[in-house]
């Protein structure tokens, strides 16, 4: 265990790092206990329990997160018989509001289940790292980290339909229909209240919230990469008006949907492509030429 006392000046971060750990065994049981800051305990394997201020006991299993947050009463432990491997990072800050508020930190959810904690594991190495190392630089590597690990641990965050597939990669196909919310809620084999429910907990926004982001940013694609007319892309994104569609973009995105291409329509030869690039085998652009083979 390593611990951090952060300056003012890191303080004005938005994000401070005050302790990293890592141990593994039949370890003590913590609590009951209220804590001032955020804990996040990642329990790699291993199996346990978790109970919050109602006292009710959730069985633990991993790979799964557990928030500990300020003025909550909170009480765990892991199985006496093995216990588990944990990694905990303790932090603070006024950044963390909006990571609740964008569903990273999920206060009222604490026991998340997770789908692999390899990228967390380097992520909490590089916070003990830096607690290790004393360099003047350690509070601020420590801090960057913490912004890493909250990416990664929202990332790898298993979120699944009853079937058993990625909700949200899923419902990213589903925005782009011209169907309504209850007929997206049933192509995943839910009810209109669970996949609401499961989508504010995997995204901090309601449904119809996280449908239009998708769509409004598919079309903002579109009008910057391609020369498709506006009631084209309003057909590409699930809308049958294209009027309506123009309305709605240009009251959510602030410009209408033609002066959006204006400002960022750049065209280039035989298109857009949706690959990522091999920076050790770099696409030909225009002009280029295969290096023709030398005689021996």
């Amino acid at each position: 265990m390593r611990y951090f006392t952060p300056s003012p000046a890191h303080r004005r971060l938005g994000l401070v790092c005050l302790g990293v750990g890592m141990q593994r065994g039949v370890l003590p049981v913590v609590g009951p206990r209220v804590l001032d800051h955020h804990v996040a305990v990642v329990v790699v394997e291993g199996k346990g329990w978790f109970a919050g201020a109602d006292g009710v006991r959730h069985d633990v299993v991993g790979p799964v997160l557990l928030w500990l947050s300020p003025g909550r009463e909170h009480h765990y432990g892991p199985a006496e018989d093995g216990g588990w491997e944990e990694l905990f990072v303790d932090f603070e800050g006024p950044a963390v509001e909006a990571y609740v508020e964008l569903g990273y930190v999920t206060p009222d959810d604490p026991v998340v289940p997770l789908n692999d904690v390899d990228q967390v594991r380097v992520i909490v190495g590089r916070v003990v790292r830096a607690a290790r190392g004393g360099s003047p630089l350690a509070q601020v590597e420590a801090a960057a980290a913490v912004h890493d690990l909250l990416v990664e641990l929202r990332r790898v965050r298993s979120d699944r339909t009853p079937s058993g597939e990625s909700l949200l990669d899923r419902l990213a196909e589903d925005a782009l229909l011209p169907v309504g919310v209850a007929q997206v809620a049933a192509r995943r084999g839910m009810t209109v209240g669970e996949l609401r429910a499961a989508v504010r907990r995997s995204t901090g926004s309601g449904l119809k919230e996280y449908l239009l982001a998708v769509r409004l940013n598919r079309a903002k694609e579109l009008l910057a990469t391609t020369a498709l007319p506006v009631h084209g892309i309003a057909a590409a994104v699930g809308y049958d008006d294209a009027a309506y569609f123009s309305r709605l973009f240009t009251r959510r995105v602030g410009v209408a949907p033609l002066r959006f291409r204006e400002q960022r329509f750049r065209a280039v030869p035989g298109g857009w492509s949706d690959r990522v690039p091999d920076h050790d085998n770099p696409p030909l652009v225009s002009g280029d030429r295969p290096e023709e083979p030398r005689p021996d």
